[in-house]
C-alpha cells in the first residue's frame, strides 16, 4: 500500500488523494503536522529527489523563514533539519510505495498514470 505524506488543508493533496481515489488505489495517509517526520525519513527521500527538490522554495513557509534561516540550508544534512523542524517547506505529497521507497515528489497527473497505472 501506498503512504501519502502532506497536510489535509493542503490544495495539491488534495488533487493527489482525489486521483488516488478516482483511480482505486489505496493509500495511507500520513499528516505531519499531527505525527512529526523523522530525519531519518527525510535523509531517506533525499536518496531518491534531491533535496533542492524536496525543500519548497516556493512554499508559504519558506518564504517567512529569516534570511538566516535560509541561507543556512545548503546541503542535505541543513535541509533535512530545516524539514523537521518546519515540515510545511517538504514539497506535497512525497508519496511512498509499499517498501517504504519514496516514488514521487508533488503532484502530476502524467507522473501519477505512469507510477500507478503500469
Amino acid at each position: 500500500m501506498l503512504t501519502l505524506y502532506g497536510i489535509p488543508n493542503c490544495d495539491t493533496i488534495k488533487k493527489a488523494r482525489t486521483w488516488l481515489e478516482k483511480n482505486n488505489i489505496a493509500y495511507t495517509f500520513y499528516d505531519y503536522r499531527k505525527e512529526p517526520i523523522s530525519t531519518d525519513k527525510v535523509e531517506k527521500w533525499f536518496k531518491v529527489f534531491p533535496w533542492e527538490k524536496v525543500i519548497n522554495k516556493a512554499s508559504t513557509t519558506w518564504k517567512e523563514l529569516s534570511a538566516e534561516e535560509k541561507l543556512a540550508v545548503t546541503d542535505e544534512k541543513s535541509a533535512a533539519k530545516l524539514a523537521v523542524a518546519h515540515t510545511t517547506v517538504i514539497k506535497r505529497p512525497v508519496v511512498e510505495d509499499a517498501s517504504g521507497k519514496a516514488v514521487t515528489l508533488g503532484f502530476s497527473e502524467k507522473i501519477y498514470e505512469e507510477t500507478f497505472l503500469k
